[in-house]
């Protein structure tokens, strides 16, 4: 071993002055940070053993892959939706509302933006955190690849805003046909991006016209919804084994969904995508799902090692290679498994970085050997809402790959979701949640329409 590999392992035991308690700062309170804050928060906030901070720009929590539901009005973040602050003093952490926009390694602090209302006024002035351990876990936007255009007139459906905004576009588009039938007979609605995203609110959006039928929209239905999928490649969902593509493109069309291979849109405008072959494609509303970058400010940020789309670089044990007091989990970090092959941007990489990464902040503050991360995927599923879900298990739940679909698949789905919510409330109270919304099925519409 060479001085300069001895001195990087020197690195990963910073120890924090006697006398005081460690600070481990999480920013980003999507899946794998509320769950690692959460785990932090039962196994050393409790005690006393470390002062755990989780940092967001929201106030509640949203498991992200469920957000084309709400955008069409099928689930009502009423009921899903997890408070911060609530949830950060029934598990012992402490919770932060802010936009983080550097890091200061040298202070070991992290700074977040000024605060401001409605009318932009600034109410709270830059504000500085300490830390002595900082995991960033801010997940990945929509990466327009500077088309011109997208940022005007797409919507992207990265947070519960973008997905009210674009269901209260969609409502007002069917407003129109109720009340002006004769000027209004048709909703086109343009997704360009045939990976997860793009394929299941293609499907929701079918669904969610019928449960419009049976609100008061009589004037409406499926045959006035036109839906373009756009992918720029050979077959929709292209990270997932054809098979799943091939079964999620057939049901796409026949349910009415025009399904657009190999197509490239090269500007948008406020009536119409224009593709590079020349075409127009016209629609009332756009939404952009083509692709996943991490927030452009995270670019070199505090001088770390970043790649073209901003995710942080990170070892084996989860640590920024700059940095072994700073981590990087879920999408915004760029792991590289011994193959060669990055590891996806997906729900369950998120749910298992956090796993590793709570251990070895376990083992940090307890001067024991960390572990390495290992991704394992089991498999992928697609929900085409209503009609069908498509999708393969793998790893220990399979041998090999095992393709599955209809029911087994819709159960093993909603499965996905149960996990991360036993993740932070536990068995107990996921039991209560599931039988409340058992029971809002009788008690709520099962349209949010306002």
């Amino acid at each position: 071993m060479d001085s300069n590999d001895s001195a990087s392992n020197d690195l990963t035991r910073h120890e924090t002055p006697p006398n005081r308690t460690p600070k481990i700062v999480v920013v980003g309170g999507g899946a794998g940070g509320l769950e690692l804050a959460t785990k932090l928060g039962r196994k050393l906030g409790k005690k006393k053993k470390a002062d755990i901070v989780l940092i967001d720009r929201s106030t509640t929590h949203l498991w992200k892959p469920l957000l084309h539901e709400l955008a069409v009005g099928t689930m009502d973040e009423g009921v899903d939706a997890v408070s911060y602050r609530g949830h950060a003093i029934a598990n012992y952490f402490h919770f932060r509302v802010g936009n983080m926009t550097g890091i200061d390694r040298e202070a070991r602090q992290v700074i977040l933006a000024p605060m401001r209302d409605e009318d932009g006024i600034e109410f709270l002035p830059s504000t500085r955190i300490n830390y002595d351990y900082l995991i960033i876990a801010l997940g990945s936007v929509s990466n327009d690849f500077n088309t011109p255009g997208v940022k005007q007139h797409c919507i992207f459906l990265d947070s519960p805003t973008q997905a009210h905004r674009f269901r209260n576009k969609l409502l007002n588009a069917f407003l129109r046909i109720q009340r002006l039938p004769e000027n209004h007979d048709n909703v086109r609605i343009a997704i360009v991006g045939g990976g997860a995203t793009g394929v299941e609110l293609s499907a929701e959006l079918h669904h969610a016209v019928a449960e419009f039928h049976n609100y008061g929209f009589s004037a409406v239905s499926n045959e006035q919804l036109k839906v373009t999928l756009v992918e720029a490649g050979p077959r929709i969902l292209p990270a997932l084994p054809e098979r799943i593509s091939t079964a999620a493109h057939k049901e796409l069309i026949s349910i009415g969904v025009d399904v657009k291979l190999n197509t490239t849109i090269t500007a948008a405008t406020g009536h119409s995508l224009e593709t590079k072959e020349g075409e127009s494609i016209e629609a009332d509303l756009f939404v952009w799902a083509a692709g996943i970058k991490v927030p452009d400010f995270m670019k070199d940020i505090g001088g770390l090692e970043t790649n073209r789309i901003n995710q942080l670089h990170v070892n084996e044990f989860l640590q920024t290679t700059r940095d072994p007091n700073i981590f990087a989990i879920g999408d915004c970090a760029q792991f590289t498994q011994p193959d060669g092959k990055r590891v996806p941007p997906r729900a369950q990489a998120a749910h298992q970085m956090a796993s590793t990464c709570y251990k070895n902040l376990v083992a940090l503050l307890n001067n024991k050997p960390l572990q390495v991360y290992v991704y394992r995927d089991h498999g992928s599923l697609i929900s085409l809402s209503n009609y069908s879900t498509v999708g393969n298990l793998m790893g220990n739940l399979s041998s090999g790959s095992l393709f599955i679909e209809g029911h087994l698949a819709r159960f093993v789905y909603v499965s996905l979701y149960r996990m991360h919510q036993v993740a932070i409330h536990g068995f107990i109270k996921t039991g209560l949640v599931m039988l409340a919304n058992r029971i809002n099925r009788w008690l709520r519409p099962r349209l949010k329409l306002h």
